[in-house]
C-alpha cells in the first residue's frame, strides 16, 4: 500500500468516524461517560492529563506541576465531578506517590558532592533552614497559631527543591563551588525538616513531655541506624548474588522503599521520613545504574503526577478562593517570610565563604522553590488528628503552601536563569 493511499484512507476513516461520533459525544453526553464509566475510562483521561498537562504549562513557562494540579482541580469536585475523592483507588495512589516522590528525593542526593564540600553545605544548610524556619515561627506566633503549629510551619519554610538545578547544568555551573554547596545543603534542610515533622507530629498526637520527646528522639536513632546502615549492608549482599539481573534489583529497592515507610509508621513517625531515609541508603547501593533509572522513570512518568493530580483533585475550590481574600495578609507574609528568609541566610553564608554577590544571590535563588518535600510534609500535617480531632494545621496554611509553591517555583527558575546567566558571562570574560 503507497503512502498516498495510507494518507488518504487515515483520513476517510477520520471523517466517518467524526460523523459518527460528534452527533453523540456532547459535552453533557461526554462528561456522563467519564462520571459513570469504567475505572479505566477515568484512568485513561488521568494519563492524558498527565500527558498533556506538564508539557503545556512548560510552553507557558510555568512549572509542570502546576499543570497537574490544574488538571485534579479540572477533575475534582468543584468542577467537573469525575470520580469519588475519597475513593480508596485515590487514597492509594496518593500514598505511594507521596512516598515516591520523597524516596527519589534521597535518590538524587550526590553523596559524592555532598561530601567534598561536606562543611560549606552544613554550613549553609545550617542558615537556610534556622532562619526561615525563625521566620515560619514568628509568621505563625503573628497569626495566632499555637506554638507546635508555629514550628511546623517555620518547617515548612526551610526546606526547598532545588527546581533551577537543570538551568544552572544548562549554562555550564552543574560543578562549581556555589551550586554543589547550595546541592548539598539540601540533604541538611530535608531531614531536618522531617526531623522536625516527626516531632511535631509526637507532641499534637501524644502531647508534650520531656520523656516522650526523649523517646521519640532514641527511637529515631535507631531506625536511622537501621535504615542508613543497616540497608547498605543487606544491599550490597544482595547486590553480590542478584547484580546481573535487574528485575530483582527493583524489587529489592521499593521493597526498602515500602518497609521502611511501614518501619516509621511502627514508631509513629511519617511514611515519608522513611522514605527519604530509604532513599539516602539505597543511593549508596544502586549509584547510578540502570535500576535506578527504572525507579526515577516509574516515579517521575506515574506515581508522582499522580500525587500532584490528587491534591489537585481534593482541593477545595470554594475555600480556597476564600483562603484567598480572607487570609490574604498570611499568604503575603508567609511568602515575604520565605523570601526573606532565603535571603538572609545566602547573605551571612556567601561573604563568609568568599562568595562574590552574583554567586550569593544564586545560591538565593537555588533555594526559593518550594515544591516537593514542602507540599508532602504539608498535606502529612494537615491529615494529622489529634485525639479531640484537632489538626496540627488547618487548612488555611495548607492553601497557604499551595500558594507559595507556584509563587517560588515560577520566581525561583526565573531567578536562578537570570544569575546564572549573568555569573556565566563574568565567567567568560577574559
Amino acid at each position: 500500500m503507497s503512502r498516498r493511499l495510507r494518507l488518504w484512507l487515515l483520513i476517510a476513516a477520520a471523517l466517518i468516524a467524526s460523523v459518527y461520533l460528534l452527533p453523540r459525544w456532547t459535552p453533557e453526553l461526554l462528561l456522563g461517560y467519564f462520571r459513570n464509566g469504567e475505572p479505566i475510562d477515568r484512568f485513561t483521561l488521568l494519563l492524558a492529563a498527565v500527558l498533556l498537562m506538564p508539557a503545556l504549562f512548560e510552553r507557558l513557562h510555568l512549572p509542570g506541576a502546576v499543570g497537574l494540579l490544574v488538571a485534579g482541580v479540572l477533575f475534582g469536585p468543584s468542577v467537573l465531578a469525575i470520580g469519588n475523592p475519597e475513593n480508596s483507588t485515590v487514597e492509594l495512589f496518593l500514598s505511594i506517590g507521596r512516598v515516591f516522590l520523597m524516596f527519589i528525593a534521597g535518590l538524587e542526593v550526590d553523596l559524592r558532592l555532598f561530601h567534598a564540600t561536606r562543611l560549606r553545605s552544613f554550613g549553609y544548610g545550617l542558615a537556610t533552614f534556622a532562619l526561615p524556619m525563625l521566620a515560619g515561627i514568628g509568621v505563625g506566633w503573628l497569626f495566632d497559631f499555637g506554638l507546635n503549629a508555629c514550628f511546623l510551619i517555620g518547617s515548612l519554610l526551610a526546606s526547598h527543591t532545588l527546581l533551577g538545578l537543570p538551568i544552572a547544568s544548562r549554562l555550564g555551573l552543574a560543578r562549581s563551588e556555589v551550586v554543589t554547596v547550595t546541592l548539598g545543603a539540601t540533604v541538611f534542610t530535608d531531614v531536618a525538616s522531617l526531623l522536625v515533622l516527626a516531632v511535631c507530629i509526637s507532641v499534637h498526637t501524644t502531647g508534650f513531655t520531656w520523656l516522650s520527646l526523649l523517646e521519640q528522639l532514641f527511637s529515631l536513632g535507631v531506625y536511622g541506624v537501621l535504615v542508613l546502615i543497616g540497608l547498605p549492608w543487606l544491599g550490597v549482599r544482595f547486590v553480590r548474588r542478584w547484580r546481573h539481573r535487574e528485575a530483582p534489583m527493583f524489587l529489592f529497592a521499593v521493597l526498602c522503599l515500602l518497609f521502611a515507610a511501614m518501619g516509621a509508621k511502627a514508631i509513629e513517625l511519617e511514611d515519608i521520613v522513611g522514605a527519604f531515609f530509604a532513599g539516602l541508603a539505597v543511593n549508596r547501593v544502586i549509584g547510578h545504574g540502570p535500576v535506578r533509572g527504572r525507579i526515577e522513570f516509574l516515579g517521575a512518568t506515574l506515581f508522582i503526577p499522580f500525587f500532584f493530580v490528587i491534591i489537585g483533585y481534593r482541593l477545595d475550590l470554594p475555600v480556597f478562593a476564600a483562603t484567598l481574600q480572607t487570609s490574604l495578609p498570611f499568604v503575603a507574609t508567609i511568602i515575604a517570610a520565605l523570601l526573606l528568609g532565603k535571603l538572609a541566610a545566602a547573605l551571612v553564608t556567601g561573604p563568609v565563604y568568599g562568595y562574590a554577590r552574583r554567586e550569593t544571590l544564586l545560591m538565593w535563588s537555588l533555594s526559593l522553590p518550594q515544591v516537593a518535600a514542602t507540599l508532602a510534609v504539608a498535606l502529612t500535617a494537615y491529615n494529622t488528628l489529634n485525639a479531640d480531632g484537632e489538626r496540627l494545621i488547618t487548612e488555611t496554611v495548607l492553601n497557604s503552601v499551595i500558594v507559595l509553591m507556584v509563587v517560588t517555583s515560577v520566581l525561583g527558575p526565573l531567578l536562578t536563569e537570570r544569575f546564572a546567566t549573568t555569573l556565566r558571562h563574568r565567567d567568560a570574560r577574559p
